[in-house]
C-alpha cells in the first residue's frame, strides 16, 4: 500500500512553487525609478494566501471530475484588466486534462458565416471538465461592436439573444460563471506602459490594444449597455476590482470556490506494483543517444 501524502507536505510543496513564481514576477520594475516595489502592509501574505487558495482548487478540481459537472468560466474586462494573470494562477495547480483553457483567435470566413455562438458552443465543457474562457461570446457586446467589426444590426440581436442562450446553457446543467475586471484609466495606461518598455510583457501589447486607449468612452458605453441587457439573476455578472493585480487574483479565486460548493475528499488509496523485472533487457549506451548538456 503506497503511503499517503501529508496535506502539510502537499501545501508546502504548493507554496514553494506559488514564491518561486512569486519572485521571477517581481524581479522585472520599469514603471517610476526600478526600485523593488514596497510591500502592503495586510494581514495576510499574498504568497501563503495563493498557495492556500489553490490547494482548495485542488479540491474543486477532483469534486468536479468526481461528480461529473461542467464548469464553465468567463473573463472579460479591459486590456491589461489583468484576466491572464488570474486565470494562470488558477490553471497553475491544475490537471489541464480537467481545466483548459480557451482562448479563441479571430474568427474564420466559415466562422462568420455560422450562427454567432456555434464556434463557443464547440469549446463548452463536458461532464468532469472545468473550461476558463479567456474572452468569450462577449466580443460582439465590446471590441467587435466598438471597432466596428459587426453591423448594429448583429450587435442589437446578441444583445437580445445573449441572455436566451445562456439560460439554456444553464439549464442544461453547465455552472456558468461571469468575471469582468474592472481597472482604471490611470492604471490601464501605467500596464501598457510597462509592457511597451518590459521585453517579458511586450507580446502582451498588441496592435488593438493601443487603438482601445483611444476609445475609452466608447469602451466605457459599450460594457455599461452590455450590463444592461446580460447581467441576469440566473447569469450575473461579477465586478473585480482590478487596479491591484494580486488582491484581484486572491479575490478573484476566493469567489470562484464559493460558487461550487465542494466537499474536503480523501484521496484514494493506490497500491504501488513491484517493477517488471528486467531479466532480458538491455539498456542502450548511454553515448548513443542524445543528452541534455546539464548547465546547472
Amino acid at each position: 500500500m503506497a503511503t499517503k501524502r501529508d496535506p502539510t507536505k502537499l501545501r508546502g510543496e504548493i507554496l514553494r512553487n506559488a514564491k518561486e513564481r512569486t519572485v521571477i514576477e517581481d524581479r522585472w520594475e520599469v514603471v517610476g525609478d526600478a526600485s523593488p516595489p514596497k510591500t502592503r502592509k495586510r494581514g495576510y501574505k499574498y504568497v501563503d494566501e495563493l498557495a492556500r487558495l489553490q490547494f482548495e482548487l485542488i479540491k474543486l478540481q477532483e469534486w468536479v471530475k468526481i461528480e461529473g459537472l461542467k464548469v464553465c468560466v468567463l473573463f472579460e474586462g479591459r486590456d491589461a484588466a489583468g484576466k491572464g494573470g488570474v486565470i494562470k494562477r488558477i490553471t497553475e495547480s491544475l490537471n489541464p486534462r480537467t481545466c483548459r483553457v480557451v482562448a479563441l483567435g479571430t474568427p474564420t470566413e466559415r466562422e462568420r458565416s455560422q450562427w454567432y455562438f456555434q464556434r463557443y458552443v464547440a469549446q463548452l465543457p463536458a461532464a468532469g471538465e472545468v473550461v476558463l474562457f479567456d474572452r468569450s461570446w462577449y466580443n460582439r457586446a465590446g471590441v467587435e461592436h466598438v471597432m466596428g467589426f459587426c453591423s448594429d444590426a448583429e450587435y442589437e440581436e446578441f444583445l437580445r439573444a445573449c441572455p436566451l442562450f445562456e439560460e439554456m446553457l444553464i439549464k442544461s446543467g453547465i455552472h456558468l460563471v461571469k468575471y469582468w475586471f474592472s481597472v482604471s484609466d490611470e492604471e490601464q495606461e501605467a500596464r501598457f506602459v510597462e509592457r511597451m518598455h518590459n521585453p517579458i510583457k511586450r507580446w502582451k501589447l498588441s496592435p488593438m490594444d493601443v487603438e482601445s486607449r483611444g476609445r475609452w468612452v466608447d469602451y466605457s458605453k459599450a460594457k455599461d449597455r452590455m450590463l444592461e441587457h446580460t447581467d441576469t439573476k440566473l447569469a450575473p455578472w461579477n465586478i473585480v476590482n482590478a487596479d491591484q493585480k494580486k488582491r484581484a487574483r486572491l479575490n478573484c479565486i476566493a469567489h470562484l470556490l464559493r460558487q461550487i460548493p465542494y466537499k474536503d475528499l480523501e484521496p484514494i488509496e493506490m497500491a504501488l506494483p513491484p517493477r517488471q523485472p528486467d531479466t532480458d533487457y538491455v539498456r542502450p549506451k548511454k553515448s548513443s543517444q542524445h543528452w541534455v548538456t546539464e548547465l546547472y
